[in-house]
C-alpha cells in the first residue's frame, strides 16, 4: 500500500468505529500464529496514555497492524521517538500518526502550570512549546492540535532516521485529533 492508501484504511477503519461497525479482522488465533516470525505494522501511532483513546479499536485495526507508542500528551521525547525510530528502521512501517484528543489532561496540566514534580514537570516541558506556538486566547483543545502538530514536526526534524524515510518518500507523518465524543479522527494535514 502507498502511504495515502494506508491513511485512507485507517479513515475507513475510524469511520467503521464511530458508526458502531468493528469488523474486528485480523484478530484471532491464525493471525497471531502468523505474527509469531515478525511484524510488519504500516502505521506508527504516538498517542496519548489516556485510557479513552484507543488507537486500535479508534482506527478498528488488527493484530500487527499498528505499532503503538503511548506517553502523556502525546509527546515527541526520547524513549518515544526511539521507539518510532525502531518501526520505521526495522519494520517497515510508512505512516506515523502523531495523534492528540479533546480534554486531554497532560495539555490541561500544562496550561495550568505549577509545581507537578520532578517527572511530570519534564514530560509537560515537551508540550511548553504548543503553548507559546497557539493563538492568544485558545482552548486546550486547540493546543491540543498545535501539539499534535510540533510533535509531527519534531519526529522529522530531530530524527535523522524518521527525517531521513520522509525525505525520501518511504514515510509520511500526519498530526490528528481524537474527539472523545464521537470516536471521529481528524487528520490535521
Amino acid at each position: 500500500m502507498t502511504n495515502n492508501e494506508i491513511i485512507e484504511r485507517l479513515k475507513e477503519g475510524n469511520n467503521r468505529f464511530v458508526n458502531d461497525g468493528l469488523k474486528h479482522d485480523l484478530q484471532n488465533a491464525d493471525r497471531r500464529s502468523d505474527l509469531t516470525g515478525g511484524q510488519q505494522p504500516h502505521t506508527i501511532v504516538l498517542s496519548c496514555a489516556d485510557s479513552r483513546v484507543v488507537p486500535e479499536l479508534a482506527f478498528d485495526a488488527g493484530l500487527g497492524e499498528l505499532f503503538v507508542v503511548r506517553v502523556a500528551g502525546n509527546v515527541a521525547n526520547t524513549s518515544s521517538m526511539a521507539s518510532i525510530e525502531y518501526a520505521v528502521a526495522h519494520c517497515g512501517s510508512q505512516v506515523i500518526v502523531v495523534l492528540g484528543h479533546q480534554s486531554c489532561g497532560a495539555v490541561t496540566a500544562a496550561v495550568n502550570g505549577g509545581d507537578n514534580g520532578y517527572n511530570l514537570n519534564h514530560l509537560l516541558s515537551h508540550i511548553t512549546p504548543a503553548l507559546g506556538a497557539a493563538e492568544e486566547g485558545s482552548s486546550v483543545n486547540e493546543i491540543v492540535k498545535v501539539n499534535a502538530k510540533l510533535n509531527a514536526d519534531e519526529l522529522q526534524n530531530r530524527s535523522k532516521i524518521i527525517g531521513d524515510a520522509v525525505a525520501n518518500g518511504t514515510v509520511k507523518v500526519v498530526p490528528a485529533y481524537y474527539n472523545l465524543d464521537s470516536g471521529k479522527v481528524d487528520f490535521l494535514d
